[in-house]
């Protein structure tokens, strides 16, 4: 449940997995209509992180709904009917869309995702009214061979291209636009924020380097036409699955005395950004996580100071900020009250490794990241550092000074996005299973509430005659957490739901928990070590997505299956018998062998782990 919901004449509209709306009505939350796009579950396969819907837009009448198989969908605000609809990508390939579309002065765009299953990314823009096309723009070149694409980024392309080098195109090659889009109607500028290379490690699809533009870099194109105007790369030579496709906020800022228009971000990288908007020059980065990556950005090239100690090779080594992010897709928010930007910072550290040359195969449809997954004692020694170091908590910073203001604490990684008010205070759904309510000034907690789930999404406000509502959508996303995975008792998460508040609410209590579940004890280990080594790798290539590295945490943690699972493993994984819940058939591209392999390595992480203890809940930390 990651959407923020929009309030637009007395009715909340909604989004949840599966794409499916909801509108409400914004006082009593009955329910005025539904509408079911009936997106397949097969689809879920190409998400990288499950069948997620971030959001929803409005323009004029209707609502749109950027759909997982590609659909961009209007439809009545008032009625739920379909208006229009148009593909917006091939489904022969490996895109899917998770992000919302936005809507700019009639002009609705959409990304897509899927650069970790090999695409080549690019945004494209509709007539809001009819759906007509109006522009795409292509965020990483094509084919050289193939001439210009007959898009608004040919004239851009030929730049690109120069930094690129042998075949990336049979990759994809990346880029992909998945969640930031931000509009200037003064500048009349579109902001893209673009995402990491295909494949993930730069060795294989660039194998002379390259800046590789335009992976992790912020785009400004006319919202008219499509056509650059500039662009700022955050991350060149992109090898550690960064992407900038975080928030991207506008602010007029005065910094030594001139007030500047500005773009800020704080992507994966670690390093918070401020960019003037009209000219993309950079102002000011700093880092606001410890940072193995660089040094620190060149205000003059504008470049990082890359460590060249953090560029992948075969021997493993700790990284961070890392491939789960220094700050994700959830909503930072900049209050002009207090001057400071709001976020949900973590300190993730990961073993980073690339596989040798050898090692390395292309598989259709398949996360082939270029990234190695063999364990060894060398490598778990390091895991156990980089679980040691797991932090979380939510930063405010003062984009000006570039520092931290203050931070509040939290016992692990993975709370939500962030409102803040006029009202001085800041909303967040935090990792301690609560919605809590703070000081913008100060960060003091004003009040929280038990909400048995975590709402990674971010809160919004609305008003009806006087009364202030604040809607915020619960449902834990399974993010690879160590701390909640290693947790004893283990930690119970409620359902999702869209839970709505307001001051002095009664008579609605949330319905009690269920019993917790013992624990089901794994089988017992008969693979041989090879077997395991095997398992492992098609784990990390085609599972670990969704179900977490070294098989922690993810959608579902399937470490502990149940005896009927682990009886209909091969059913499941192979031939998609629980198809209905997500979990597609992947008989395509992995072998009655390949199962079993992967089947064995998950009995073996099980007898690693495994301790005898309940879904009992854990106590909420205060």
């Amino acid at each position: 449940m990651q959407a923020t919901q929009l309030f637009i004449d007395g009715v909340l509209y909604n989004v949840s997995v599966w794409n499916v709306v909801t509108a409400y009505d914004g006082r009593s939350g009955k329910v005025l209509w539904t509408f079911d796009p009936k997106v397949a579950p097969e689809w879920a396969r190409l998400a990288c992180c499950g069948p997620s819907a971030r959001g929803i837009a409005a323009w004029k009448g209707r609502i749109y709904i950027g759909a997982l198989d590609g659909r961009l969908i209007a439809v009545d605000a008032r009625t739920g009917r379909q208006v229009w609809s148009v593909q917006t990508f091939d489904r022969k390939d490996a895109y899917s869309i998770t992000g919302p579309p936005r809507v700019f002065d009639g002009v609705v765009v959409i990304g897509n995702g899927g650069a970790d299953y090999g695409v080549r990314g690019f945004v494209t823009a509709y007539d809001a009214a009819t759906g007509r096309k109006r522009w795409r723009f292509y965020t990483v070149p094509g084919n050289p061979a193939r001439g210009p694409d007959g898009e608004a980024s040919d004239n851009v392309m030929p730049m690109a291209t120069k930094t690129w080098n042998g075949e990336w195109w049979k990759y994809g090659g990346g880029g992909t636009v998945w969640d930031s889009f931000v509009y200037d109607p003064k500048l009349r500028l579109v902001y893209l924020g673009t995402g990491n290379g295909a494949p993930h490690v730069q060795h294989f699809r660039s194998p002379a380097g390259g800046d590789n533009l335009f992976l992790c870099s912020i785009i400004a194109v006319n919202v008219d036409t499509g056509k650059y105007v500039w662009h700022y790369q955050m991350v060149p030579n992109e090898q550690w699955d960064f992407t900038c496709t975080q928030p991207i906020v506008l602010a007029d800022l005065t910094i030594d005395g001139v007030e500047r228009q500005v773009l800020m971000q704080a992507p994966k990288n670690g390093f918070f950004y401020v960019i003037d908007r009209k000219t993309g020059k950079v102002i000011s980065g700093k880092s606001y996580v410890p940072n193995l990556w660089a040094s620190e950005i060149d205000l003059v090239t504008g470049k990082p100071v890359v460590n060249p100690e953090s560029y992948l090779t075969l021997t493993p080594k700790l990284m961070t900020p890392t491939a789960l992010a220094a700050h994700t897709w959830h909503p930072m928010s900049y209050s002009p009250r207090t001057g400071l930007v709001y976020l949900s910072a973590q300190e993730q550290w990961m073993v980073m490794a690339r596989v040798k040359d050898e090692d390395f195969t292309w598989v259709f449809h398949r996360s082939n990241s270029g990234f190695s997954y063999a364990s060894s004692p060398e490598r778990r020694e390091l895991q156990r550092i980089a679980d040691s170091r797991e932090k979380g908590y939510l930063l405010a910073w003062d984009p000006v000074k570039q520092q931290e203001a203050f931070r509040v604490n939290y016992p692990y990684p993975g709370s939500g996005g962030i409102l803040s008010t006029a009202g001085n205070i800041l909303v967040q759904g935090t990792v301690n299973r609560t919605l809590a309510v703070y000081r913008a000034d100060n960060g003091r907690k004003l009040w929280e509430m038990d909400t048995q789930t975590v709402a990674i999404a971010g809160p919004m406000s609305y008003e009806i005659d006087g009364e202030q509502y604040i809607a915020v959508n619960f449902g834990w996303g399974g993010s690879p957490v160590h701390g909640i995975d290693a947790a004893s008792p283990r930690i119970q998460f409620g359902p999702g739901r869209l839970m709505v508040f307001k001051l002095g609410a009664k008579g609605v209590n949330l319905p009690p928990m269920p019993p917790p579940s013992p624990v089901p004890a794994p089988p017992r280990l008969t693979a041989t070590e090879d077997i395991i080594r095997k398992g492992e790798k098609l784990f990390g290539e085609t599972c670990s997505r969704c179900h977490g590295e070294r098989a922690r945490g993810g959608v579902k943690d399937i470490r502990f299956m149940t005896p009927e699972a682990h009886a209909q493993f091969n059913a499941i994984v192979l031939d998609g018998v629980r198809k209905d819940k997500g979990m597609v058939g992947f008989k395509d591209i992995l072998k009655p062998a390949d199962a079993d392999a992967i089947h064995a390595y998950l009995i073996a992480r099980a007898n690693e782990d495994f301790k005898d203890e309940s879904f009992a809940p854990a106590p909420i930390a205060k």
